[in-house]
């Protein structure tokens, strides 16, 4: 069965080359089939992959595909190839299922669109650039599906470009990730001139003997790392590009928030967990960044008013715990949390999917309302992803992971505060979300519901984010981890989530009392009007200034100078053979005088 790792990022790649090629001459059945059949063969072949794997384990509990070389300059000869292990085997099978059950709910939900045949194909390069980046074997490889979901994210994201603001939200995602990936390739020139290699299994086992624990070499590396890792995973200081992120098709913002592009960053520092012990103090500052955006993350959410937006913040909350787990070591919970969140936050975006159509694309949440009988399928849908994502204790998976994120944390006082203040957030903005759409009196009517294609993939994602994290054994056995005591973290975060329920039900309508606070919160701590003074701005008064642009000035001067010289010498172009005659002549005493004389 290992056989078939190819074919999990084959499959996508090769949906996405046929619709774009011919995608718009195709019927919208046949690109459905296409779009929806390449992800269902991928996560197939993950599946019978994954089962292998657990059942007989290859040698050393990992298994490399080679495919060929890709470059050959002297001793550098990166290779095109795979390799599966315990990490990338849990990142692959929860990427190509939860894909696909966002493809299939894509059908029916861009039924209408008029870009049907290039949203699927753009779906699916965006899911064979995210497995092409957690299989690759070497961190060149990784950086090509690195920029792969870079590029997708911007399509999708900017996908209705008729609007100006969707085409300004694609480009700001483009951006300011951007940062955060030219750190992360000067990290990957630094690596390999530490090291002399960027094959991960080589970089992982020559660290620790080249680099001593502190060294500056070791920081840097890990540093430049993390700045991509918080670019691509949307991490304080590189925030600002997820809520406008929005602004694309719903199944998008699914598949983005649940199983690629903000989770890139995640598995980064995850694979690279090796080198960023080697660097405590980076190590400590990805738990910072965790605690710090989940907490930012969390009050943002409390104040948005559009339904998609509240789930933006709470990825970026989410994300924030998983970061919070790697940076105290706790590397297998937040993988785990990965799985769980994966599970949870698709169903939260299809169920809100399937509102937002049934409203007829209304996105304020104080216009809802009185769903719940409106909308069934919506409300439970969204009742069960809204509990895990909260933590409904004993009954949901999100509880069990966020947990076990907790309870690693204790070893930090501060940050272990800021996990549990999390909680209370998160359960806090969830539920006052739940009741503004749900509960009350009946706002915008209803003018369409789901179909089959909606519904299946909705109730499938509600069985996992319930069932997907009883049993932890799967992970303690693939990452030899073993799982902190739970009890006072546990029961601390139980009440964490009644406070926050009670509190939601109190104030469920606007926070009219806190007045600039909730600005504040809703324009996401200001980072927004802060970067535009600091960088968009001098930026724009620097290009206005330089308009006519200094550097092309020189080399207009040198095509100005050539132009002169052509006219000056066109004056003896005059058509007299006498005058040729006369002036070879002399050209030709002055030669000798030279040679003579000289």
């Amino acid at each position: 069965m290992f056989d078939l790792l190819w074919l999990t990022a084959a499959a996508p790649f090769a949906g996405a080359a046929i619709l774009l090629l011919l995608g718009p001459r195709f019927p919208r059945k046949a690109v459905a089939a296409i779009g929806v059949l390449s992800i269902a063969i991928s996560a197939a072949a993950a599946g019978l992959i994954t089962w292998q794997f657990l059942s007989t384990p290859p040698a050393g509990n990992a298994y490399t595909q080679h495919l060929w070389t890709w470059i050959g300059i002297g001793d550098f000869r990166p290779e095109i190839a795979l390799h599966l292990d315990s990490l990338s085997v849990v990142m692959l099978l929860v990427i190509t299922f939860v894909a696909f059950l966002i493809h299939l709910y894509s059908v029916e939900f861009m039924r209408g669109d008029e870009g049907y045949s290039r949203f699927f194909a753009y779906m699916n390069l965006f899911v064979g650039s995210m497995v092409m980046l957690v299989l690759a074997g070497n961190l060149l490889l990784l950086y090509l599906g690195w920029e792969g979901v870079g590029l997708c994210s911007y399509l999708l994201i900017g996908f209705w470009y008729q609007d100006p603001v969707n085409g300004r939200a694609g480009r700001k995602a483009f951006i300011v990730t951007r940062v955060g990936d030219t750190a992360m390739i000067i990290g990957l020139f630094l690596i390999f001139h530490g090291l002399g290699t960027l094959d991960i299994q080589e970089v992982l086992r020559r660290a620790p003997a080249v680099w001593p624990v502190g060294s500056a070499y070791a920081i840097a590396a890990a540093a430049l790392l993390l700045g991509g890792a918080a670019g691509k995973s949307a991490q304080l200081p590189l925030q600002t590009w997820l809520p406008d992120a929005m602004a694309g098709p719903t199944p998008t913002s699914a598949l983005i928030h649940a199983a690629t592009m903000v989770t890139a960053g995640v598995y980064l520092i995850a694979r690279m967990h090796a080198l960023f012990e080697l660097a405590p103090p980076v190590q400590l500052a990805v738990a910072v960044v965790g605690a710090a955006t989940l907490l930012l993350a969390g009050t943002s959410a409390l104040a948005q008013s559009d339904i998609k937006r509240v789930l933006a913040y709470s990825t970026m909350s989410q994300i924030g715990y998983m970061f919070l787990a790697l940076g105290v070591g706790a590397w297998p919970a937040a993988i785990f949390h990965f799985m769980t969140h994966a599970f949870f936050k698709a169903l939260l975006f299809l169920a809100a999917g399937i509102v937002i159509e049934g409203l007829h694309e209304e996105h304020n949440i104080f216009r809802m309302g009185g769903l719940r009988r409106e909308l069934p399928v919506a409300f439970w849908t969204f009742l069960i992803g809204g509990c895990s994502l909260a933590g409904l204790p004993l009954l949901t998976a999100g509880y069990y992971s966020k947990d076990w994120i907790i309870a690693s944390a204790r070893g930090n006082e501060a940050l272990w505060i800021a996990a549990l203040a999390g909680a209370l957030l998160t359960s806090l903005y969830t539920f006052r979300l739940i009741f503004l759409v749900f509960f009350g009196p009946l706002g915008t009517p209803v003018t369409r519901r789901p179909g089959g294609a909606m519904q299946i993939p909705s109730w499938t994602l509600a069985g996992l984010s319930i069932a997907g994290g009883f049993d932890k054994r799967p992970f303690t056995h693939l990452f030899g981890a073993v799982e902190p005591a739970t009890g006072v973290s546990s029961t601390v975060a139980g009440i964490a989530f009644i406070v926050g329920l009670a509190f939601a039900w109190a104030y469920r309508r606007r926070w009219a009392a806190m007045g600039a606070v909730e600005r504040f919160w809703s324009a996401g701590w200001g980072f927004d009007w802060l970067y535009e003074r600091l960088f968009v701005r001098p930026v724009v008064w620097a290009a206005r200034v330089n308009r006519g642009d200094v550097i092309d000035s020189i080399y207009d001067g040198l095509a100005a100078g050539a132009r002169a010289g052509y006219r000056a010498l066109s004056w003896t172009e005059t058509g007299n053979l006498r005058w040729y005659a006369a002036g070879i002549a002399f050209g030709s005493v002055l030669f000798v005088a030279l040679v003579i004389f000289l």
